[in-house]
């Protein structure tokens, strides 16, 4: 089992449907209140990619997809038509889209991290698979160029010496990226007849968690 660092077709996944998913236990007690536990951490993100299956030469560029990574054995990146960057949708990445840390004076590497939410809550989400050459590092509100490496493999940005960030120093990235996926099935069934007249098989995609 390994990781392709290889991105699924880009117009591909343009048109696929999916999104995040969890998993919450529910128990409803007897004076007809509920009890919630939180199973997962973070969300698991699902896709369907035979919804952006438009012809038969796209057929055949999953297929060989497919092939390349051994169905469900090897994981891959995946580019969420919605969620795929540090900012909001059509909006630039700049420097200061989110917060990965403050620094101590010690510290050298830091998680690229998102964070999602609102007055109520936040989740901050890791994120693993930044797209090479995307990354760009804010700290106290100037953006810092040079002095630091970024894994494209785990999202750790690591600065190097005589730039790691003295104590208290906030320091915010932004960036572009992928969603570690596999395929969620060892086979596709493919049905020419009912594809020309309209029916996309399934082609499901379900996160790899790192």
């Amino acid at each position: 089992m390994a990781f392709h660092e290889q991105r699924f077709p880009l117009r591909l996944s343009l048109s696929t449907s999916g999104g995040p998913g969890r998993q919450t236990d529910i128990i409803s007690l007897s004076n007809g209140r509920e009890a919630r536990n939180r199973r997962w951490r973070f969300s698991r993100r699902r896709y369907d990619v035979g919804t952006a299956v438009r012809s038969v030469a796209d057929l055949y560029a999953v297929l060989e997809f497919f092939e390349a990574r051994g169905g469900q054995l090897h994981g891959f990146r995946f580019r969420d038509p919605v969620d795929c960057s540090s900012a909001r949708p059509g909006e630039a990445v700049t420097p200061l889209d989110q917060w990965i840390g403050a620094g101590d004076g010690e510290t050298a590497a830091f998680q690229l991290v998102k964070a999602y939410g609102d007055g109520a809550a936040v989740e901050r989400r890791p994120v693993v698979k930044p797209a090479a050459g995307s990354v760009r590092v804010a700290l106290d509100g100037v953006e810092h160029e040079g002095g630091f490496s970024v894994d494209a493999t785990t999202g750790i940005v690591t600065f190097g010496p005589g730039h790691v960030p003295d104590e208290g120093t906030e320091i915010r990235a932004g960036f572009d990226y992928d969603v570690p996926v596999r395929f969620d099935a060892d086979r596709i069934e493919i049905d020419l007849e009912a594809f020309r007249a309209g029916r996309i098989p399934s082609i499901p995609l379900i996160e790899v968690i790192p």
